[in-house]
């Protein structure tokens, strides 16, 4: 049997279903009585008890002082950028191997994304090598970072937990404050994810959650900036409502702002799903053992599986072709759609693509070949049967 056809098989015997999607939510909670809740009360918009319950409740299980929850992620994180001190001509080092929004999030703050590498045992930004990586490119004049080359401010890093899976935030916060550099974290895929008893999201200055439609936990299309400084919740809350004034009546705004709070309607989907996470989480840690079963014999591909010292997600179960079958990954990703089972290669690298080809980058020869063998496969918690 060709390799191809023999992952797709495997992939199959785990779901047991004909068809499946990629991460489809799990929406059999409360999710339709507390949505109902909204419309029968009418607070559908921007203000309601689930807009603030779900803040309280994500500062809970993360563990930060605060949530603010906002429209999406990308809109998330270009606030946390701004509120870390991100200016317009700055530059903000973010991993090659992420989703377009990390860049985008940067370039909507009017800086320019400085592209860094990926590392084998994370999948995520690989500090080790930033840290050599920075040492040549740049230095610290009176507690600002400067790019040698560009002559601009090196303003922040923005580490991405690739898939759920934590980046070393040990390292690289020796680099940052090395380098005078702010963090913030794209926590966008982590929720859930740990490195010791610390969740994600809660090493740098402040960090965004995403809880699109294919996340753990989803609120249809949303996000939250998490933090531990009041100071900085207050004025993303401030931002994220139009800069308005506290009054009973008057319209007052006191700066140009942005419309990004999320409804209270996808509020209320996001305490339902909360109120799941812990199940969530334990149905995709046993569909993760039960691949690595699965693939066990076959040594030209292996699942990646979470490092020691951390406890992940598994957002989206992650396969690894071996290099010397790299070749083979869209064959791979033909048979198994064919098949009826959804899998997906990791994103385009960022500095490939054309608006983005032109920024700054270091060599980056473990995301390009990391995203030569990526594949995706189902992951789901409702997989598992039984689980939910």
């Amino acid at each position: 049997m060709q390799l191809a056809d023999s992952i797709a098989e495997r992939i199959r015997g785990v779901t047991g279903v004909p068809r499946t999607a990629l991460h489809e939510p799990a929406l059999n909670g409360n999710e339709l009585a507390y949505v109902t809740e909204c419309i029968q009360t009418g607070w559908v918009s921007s203000v309601g008890s689930f807009v603030d319950r779900f803040e309280r409740d994500l500062a809970d299980y993360t563990g930060a002082r605060h949530a603010v929850v906002v429209s999406n992620g990308t809109s998330g994180l270009q606030v946390a950028l701004l509120l870390a001190g991100v200016m317009a001509g700055d530059e903000v080092l973010v991993p090659t191997l992420s989703f377009v929004a990390t860049a985008n999030a940067v370039s909507h703050c009017g800086a320019h994304p400085h592209f860094v590498d990926s590392n084998y045992t994370t999948l995520g930004l690989d500090a080790e090598a930033l840290d050599a990586y920075l040492r040549d490119t740049a230095q610290v004049r009176d507690g600002i970072c400067i790019n040698r080359r560009t002559g601009r401010r090196i303003a922040a890093v923005v580490p991405m937990h690739t898939f759920g899976h934590p980046v070393d935030m040990a390292k690289l916060l020796e680099v940052a404050q090395h380098f005078a550099i702010e963090i913030v974290e794209d926590a966008a895929e982590s929720l859930g994810s740990f490195i010791g008893d610390r969740h994600t999201g809660l090493f740098g200055r402040c960090a965004m959650l995403s809880f699109n439609g294919n996340k753990v936990v989803t609120t249809g299309g949303g996000g939250a900036i998490i933090t531990d400084d009041s100071a900085l919740a207050k004025r993303a809350k401030h931002l994220t409502t139009t800069a308005k004034l506290p009054h009973a009546w008057e319209y007052g705004h006191d700066e140009v702002a942005f419309n990004y709070r999320m409804p209270n309607l996808n509020a209320a989907l996001g305490c339902a799903q909360l109120e799941r996470l812990d199940a969530f989480l334990e149905a995709k840690r046993e569909l993760a053992g039960r691949y690595e079963q699965a693939f066990k014999d076959i040594p030209q591909v292996e699942l990646f599986t979470e490092r020691a010292g951390t406890h992940a997600n598994y957002w989206l179960q992650t396969l690894l072709l071996k290099p010397e079958h790299a070749d083979e990954r869209d064959a791979v990703l033909r048979a198994t759609n064919d098949a009826g089972q959804m899998t997906r290669p990791v994103w385009r690298l960022l500095h490939t693509l054309p608006m983005y080809a032109h920024c700054e980058a270091m060599p980056t020869p473990v995301a390009a070949d990391l995203a030569r063998r990526i594949i995706n496969i189902p992951s789901g918690p409702q997989l598992v049967a039984g689980a939910l």
